[in-house]
């Protein structure tokens, strides 16, 4: 075992443990390492636990860079009340709002209530909805910077869907430190700070890219863009939010993030999503319908109207497959600029989505779709129209246009590739594969759910019981269902049961394709559990589920939830069973 050179120091409850390190001269790195976990939330199972880095710089002010998950409150508050006085603390600098990295922000807001909380538009406006507290907050773009004194110069790079929608990054040009958050880390946790060892961290590097980064290629590639304005030869840290920090290979750690990226875009489906920075709600809604394009695995980039060259928007919208425009102002020159480059742009057969922004002074929408019809578009979801401010239903019916954009692309996609000659022996291997999987038996069932305002509804039949002790099922769901984000640790949903002498009904409503934000139990007769999910009346039985763990399955999350309380409404009833054919579909 390496010592560190550094002083530090820790303290441990169990397998928790905090320590703190001085990685440049008035900038302590706060390290919560978590060696126990086996599954990060929603995304990967993990092999060598994790950490969640955390950040003090301290110039003429101080600023603290993120905070940690949940768990380590009170190790967390300790450990940063015992290097500083909170109520000393000057910002707090949020790179994205998950959280794993915002966890105790409310916290720390409630012991110091004069911090000034920085971030992008749209980590505040989601800081906001999470904390539900009044706070002081600082909104900054790629480019603007904050002054520390003392030397500490703070410049922020926008690096939104890396891995969330309101990502930046921090760059301190006094001691060459760039705080990146989830960009560049990994899921690896061991007592040395920094990556002196490659080989011992150079798979789960590319196990974190694979699962997190990759899904974003080009989102990486204008990351790394605009760090190599900042001169790669200056950066003498990457300070990451997750696993060591990387200061001995930079360069090639960046490269391979540049080799990978390059190699993804060329085969990716690409969305285009424009925007009207600092207009209505513009940005907010952008950033939150990309992240649901995104959910299906299509590729998203995203550029604002106002300041984007016409070039630019040439270029990116004749490589995507599909369009999507918040409404700018009608005043606004370099906008209509924009707008007249895209509709020059487009081709026959990409999709097209619109959204107002709600600025009061929009472009008018259904004069822009008339003109893409014209044109051959083909519209992924009916327009967004915006009546009041932005609520969780609209952030919502937001999110799941973006899904119905990445899906119809997708298969859209399929089916240009299927008209391609394939190897006929291949196809008759994996047709006999796919034949006898087809041939496991399964139910049928209404998975629905309720949480705030939203509430979902999705019919499945991959559902088995799990556990005896405690009483648990498992569901897979797949990734491009909107329902699975109504779906994470500790959200309640009922599992209804189809009685096989009356289901047909119930499959031939949700069966349906609902549009964006549309009522999913409009004419079914329906009644509240416990958890606030919806209960269909005609169901055979039903389970009253929490989630407690998702497992990464390729295109699908398997849900493990325990059973809370449910009950059979006819004893004599027989549930529906499902066979299939062929195991390659539903």
């Amino acid at each position: 075992m390496v010592i560190l050179t550094q002083p530090t120091k820790g303290i441990n409850v169990g397998r928790l443990t905090v320590q703190t390190v001085e990685i440049a001269a008035k900038t302590t790195a706060i390290r919560c390492l978590d060696w126990d976990r086996e599954r990060f939330d929603v995304e990967f199972g993990l092999r060598n636990g994790t950490t969640y880095n955390s950040f003090l710089i301290a110039g003429e002010k101080v600023a603290l860079v993120d905070t940690s998950h949940g768990k380590f409150k009170e190790l967390y508050l300790e450990i940063l009340t015992g290097l500083i006085d909170v109520n000393k603390i000057d910002y707090l600098v949020i790179s994205h709002t998950e959280p794993d990295h915002s966890g105790l922000v409310k916290d720390i807001l409630q012991l110091a209530p004069d911090i000034t909380v920085v971030g992008s538009k749209v980590a505040i406006q989601f800081l906001e909805n999470i904390i539900h507290l009044p706070f002081k907050s600082l909104l900054v773009k790629s480019g603007e910077c904050l002054d520390l004194g003392n030397g500490h110069k703070l410049e922020f790079i926008s690096a939104p869907n890396l891995h969330w929608p309101d990502t930046i990054l921090t760059y301190d040009h006094k001691t060459g430190i760039l705080y990146t958050c989830d960009v560049f880390g990994m899921h690896y946790c061991d007592d040395h700070t920094y990556d002196e060892y490659v080989a011992n961290i150079a798979e789960d590097f590319k196990y974190y890219y694979d699962c997190l980064m990759k899904p974003n290629a080009r989102s990486v590639l204008a990351a790394l863009k605009r760090i190599e304005n900042l001169n790669i030869n200056q950066i003498n840290t990457v300070a990451t939010g997750h696993g060591p920090l990387l200061k001995y290979h930079i360069t090639a750690w960046l490269d391979e993030y540049k080799t990978w990226s390059l190699s993804q875009a060329k085969t990716e489906i690409l969305v285009a999503v424009f925007y009207g920075e600092n207009y209505g709600y513009s940005e907010h809604l952008a950033y939150i319908l990309a992240h649901g394009c995104s959910t299906t695995g299509v590729a998203v980039e995203l550029m604002d109207m106002n300041s984007a060259e016409p070039q630019e928007v040439r270029e990116l919208v004749s490589e995507a497959g599909g369009v999507v425009i918040a409404m700018p102002c009608q005043n606004s020159a370099p906008a209509q600029v924009a707008l007249n480059t895209i509709l020059a742009a487009v081709h026959q057969r990409q999709a097209i989505g619109l959204l107002e922004s709600g600025g009061g002074e929009d472009e008018p929408i259904y004069p822009l779709r008339n003109q893409f019809q014209e044109l051959g578009l083909i519209e992924a979801f009916p327009p967004i129209l915006i009546k009041e401010i932005p609520g969780e239903a609209m952030e919502k019916l937001c999110e799941e246009a973006g899904t119905d954009m990445g899906q119809w692309l997708k298969c859209e996609g399929k089916s240009r590739w299927a008209g391609n000659g394939n190897n006929q022996k291949n196809i008759s291997i994996k047709t006999k594969l796919e034949e006898a999987l087809g041939r496991i038996s399964s139910g049928l069932y209404i998975v629905t759910t309720k949480k705030g305002e939203m509430q979902g509804a999705m019919l499945a039949s991959w559902v088995i019981q799990a556990s005896l002790q405690p009483l648990g099922v498992a569901i897979a769901v797949s990734k491009e269902r909107a329902i699975a984000s109504l779906m994470h640790l500790g959200d309640g949903f009922v599992l209804n049961v189809l009685g096989e002498e009356n289901y047909q009904g119930l499959i031939k409503h949700f069966l349906k394709r609902f549009p964006p934000g549309a009522n999913r139990f409009e004419g079914i007769k329906t009644y509240a559990a416990s958890n606030n999910s919806p209960i269909l009346a005609e169901a055979l039985a039903y389970m009253e589920c929490e989630v407690t763990s998702r497992m990464d399955c390729g295109d699908h999350w398997v849900i493990y939830s325990i059973v809370t309380t449910g009950r059979v409404a006819n004893v004599n009833g027989l549930s529906t069973v499902h066979h299939r054919k062929i195991g390659n579909h539903y």
